[in-house]
């Protein structure tokens, strides 16, 4: 992706998380541009019902971060190939699958401050368009013949869907154990990741598959662990979801699963209220966030992440010096800094 003439290295901190992600983006404009066009005309559809929901949903997409990662990989020997574009659609069109299900299973109402598709229509509809885009996705690829590329992502696809069968056969939330957590974000998150790394490399830079497919993996853990933080920490005019949410919604993450290791009984008692709670209280949430905090939970919590934001640095150690590997460590201080 060098070809766009983009050479300045890009600032590895910054202040403003959208300005991060602009820079990390700007040498891709014009093929995330086609990614999303490649996208809209996928899931287009005759049947009016289906191309409601598709138009909606690419109007609620997110920042394109799974793109991003798929482009910069295929150009990080400065030899990509076309097919890179739809390879990062399908990406993405399979991490978008992921959300609508996502929502319709927690029964969500927002996500990115707008309707989710599930209130807009139905659980139903919506667990069913989930399966459209997941179709759609995985026929691109066929229809490109790439073996290796199908097999990755049909791969991640399986590791994801067992792991929101681990999270919601869960008799016990509190008893949810570190290693647990981990091996859960890391079926849930990091390995979509790390097969969109590995598909940017077979796109353009296989001889650096196995180190990319690292960092993907490294880098998608530390992007769940700072998602989980944020829920302790932005409130819902930052986020466009409600503050507290995954303790709302009974979910331990590894902040409380931290804290539950140090406070006290009083303040067990009230983490066994809340979650003892089919509708927990505004209070109880900040309460339990407030004991969570004061216990040391999202100081733990980062120390992790930071863990590993350096895997993923490492991983990248013997990689060419070009604007996309510049891109791709930028693109861990973006997810250690961001804010949604």
């Amino acid at each position: 992706m060098s070809s766009t003439g983009v050479t300045a290295p890009l600032v590895p901190e910054l202040a403003d998380e959208g300005d991060a992600l602009k820079r990390i983006q700007a040498p891709l404009k014009d093929l995330l541009e086609a990614v999303t066009e490649e996208m809209t005309a996928s899931i287009w559809h005759d049947a009016p019902l289906v191309a409601q929901m598709g138009s909606h949903l690419m109007t609620m997409r997110g920042k394109m971060f799974r793109p991003t990662l798929v482009l910069h990989c295929a150009g990080i020997s400065g030899k990509a190939r076309p097919e890179a574009v739809t390879f990062a659609a399908a990406v993405e069109l399979i991490h978008l699958a992921t959300l609508v299900h996502d929502d319709a299973v927690d029964h969500s109402v927002l996500r990115r401050g707008m309707p989710t598709l599930n209130s807009l229509f139905s659980h139903q509809l919506s667990v069913i368009m989930g399966d459209f885009l997941y179709s759609i996705a995985l026929s691109k690829l066929v229809s490109l013949g790439d073996i290796d590329v199908l097999r990755t992502l049909t791969h991640a696809s399986t590791e994801m869907t067992i792991g929101e069968m681990r999270q919601l056969s869960l008799a016990d939330s509190l008893s949810f154990n570190e290693d647990e957590y981990y091996e859960l974000i890391r079926s849930k998150t990091a390995t979509l990741m790390s097969a969109a790394c590995e598909v940017g490399a077979l796109a353009g830079a296989e001889e650096h598959r196995a180190a990319l497919s690292s960092y993907g993996s490294a880098l998608g853990m530390a992007f769940q662990i700072a998602d989980d933080l944020i829920d302790y920490t932005e409130d819902e005019e930052t986020t466009g979801k409600p503050s507290g949410l995954d303790l709302r919604e009974h979910k331990v993450t590894l902040p409380l699963i931290a804290a539950l290791r140090v406070m006290t009984p009083p303040e067990r008692a009230k983490v066994d209220a809340l979650f003892g709670s089919d509708e927990p209280s505004d209070e109880s949430i900040r309460e339990v966030i407030r004991i969570t905090t004061v216990n040391g939970g999202l100081e733990y919590a980062r120390e992790r992440g930071s863990v590993y934001a350096a895997e993923a640095r490492e991983a990248l150690a013997g990689l060419p010096d070009t604007v996309a590997r510049r891109a791709l460590l930028d693109s861990i201080s973006y997810v250690m800094e961001r804010h949604a």
